[in-house]
Order: structure tokens, then sequence, then C-alpha cells
């Protein structure tokens, strides 16, 4: 006697992406194409939040529309919020958290400990999340929740950084560069966007690449003020 077949079966799925899965990753809870996009956007994780983090301490303080902060003739850059929520409490470091803690109960382990400041949890969160992942793709039933809080976290961080969203440039002050014949000053009025750490001067010539070089500059602003003020 013939059994109709059972029509109420479904293949089973991807819990990211909602595709069939594969007969070789049936029991899966995401499939291999979803868990490699994820380590690597985790991967990418820690090189986005270090230029966030750089980007937000050269603007703490900044007051809206690049005015000068108390005592400084040179104005900051202007703040991002979108950079300031990203590397603050509530941002990166305590959404990698509660995704680590929420894999850390299912497996019965303890809470993750506390683990300093954002930007040294940013990497130890990373690190237990890539070294968990092949488990959470396997058997983890809440990992497509997961999956997409990553990749939303990832596409936040890269546009934040992106120049695609770029503010209007403005003033941060004087080139401070010294003319080797006349021994002055360039003083030709940088302008800089947060999101772009590239900053060239239209007098000179001279060029700050990175975030690293925003520091020299700033402190050759101080210096040449500091020099206007004593003399």
């Amino acid at each position: 006697m013939n059994h109709p077949a059972d029509i109420s079966y479904q293949w089973p799925a991807c819990g990211a992406c909602g595709q069939n899965l594969w007969a070789s990753e049936t029991g899966r809870q995401a499939c291999r194409p979803c868990e490699d996009k994820i380590a690597s956007r985790l991967a990418e994780l820690p090189r986005l939040f270090v230029q966030l983090n750089t980007t937000a301490s050269l603007m703490r303080g900044a007051r809206k529309g690049g005015a000068a902060t108390s005592g400084s003739k040179t104005p900051p850059i202007p703040p991002r919020l979108e950079v300031l929520s990203l590397v603050a409490a509530g941002g990166v470091a305590t959404r990698l958290r509660d995704i680590e803690d929420a894999w850390r109960s299912a497996l019965g382990w303890t809470v993750a400990p506390w683990r300093g400041s954002p930007a040294e949890a940013v990497p130890e969160h990373i690190k237990f999340l890539i070294n968990n992942l092949p488990w959470a793709a396997d058997s983890y039933d809440s990992i497509g929740q997961d999956v997409e809080d990553i990749r939303r976290l990832h596409a936040e961080c890269t546009a934040a950084l992106s120049d695609e969203r770029r503010p209007g440039r403005v003033n941060i002050g004087p080139c401070p560069v010294t003319d080797a014949e006349t021994g002055n000053a360039c003083g030709t009025q940088l302008t800089a966007t947060a999101s772009n750490p590239r900053i060239r001067c239209a007098g000179c010539g001279t060029e700050w690449p990175d975030m690293a070089s925003w520091r020299i500059l700033r402190r050759a602003q101080e210096a040449v003020e500091q020099g206007m003020a004593a003399a």
C-alpha cells in the first residue's frame, strides 16, 4: 500500500540567510557561506574600532560647527555622533559583550569577565567569538539573530568611516609648517572632515595622511600659537 508523501516536511534551512542547507550541512544552524562572512566581518572589526576610537579621541570636547575649545584658537575636528556612540558605552564593545554572554550562557559557562575599557575589551570579545563561531554555526539555535547583529555592527562602523557620509569640510586652523627661507609659518587655512584622515595644505603642499599625523599637526599648531603669544 502506498502512503502519501509528507507534504509538511521542509528541507533544513540556514538560520541566518534562510537558504536551504546542502546535504553535507544538514544539522547545522548556519550555512558555511554565512559562517565565512561573519568570520570575515569579525576579523575586520578590531581595525575599524581602532580607526573609530582614534577619530573619537580627536573629537572629544568638540562643539557643533567646529568652534574652538576654550583657551585655543584652533578649532577641533567636528563631532560625529555616530562615531562617538560606537566607541562609547553601549557601542561596539557592549554589543559584542552581549553576544559573548549569550553564547557563554548557551554553553553553560560563566558570563564574560569585565575586560577593561572598550579599546581593551573589543579584541577580547572578538577573539572569543571567532574561536567559538564554529560551535555557534553548528549548534546555536539563535545564531541567525547574532549574525544579523554583527552584520549591522560592521556596516555601522564602515559607514561611520566612509566618505559617502562625510560632513562638510570645516576649518581646523592655519598650516604650522615653517618656510625655510622666511622662517614664518605657512598660515594657509587647513580644512578637514572626520571621515577622511588625509589633510593637505593648499599653500605649501604638506600632507598629514593619517590619524597619527593629526596629533602631530595639532602639536605643531599649538607650538605656533604659543610662539605668537610669547612674541
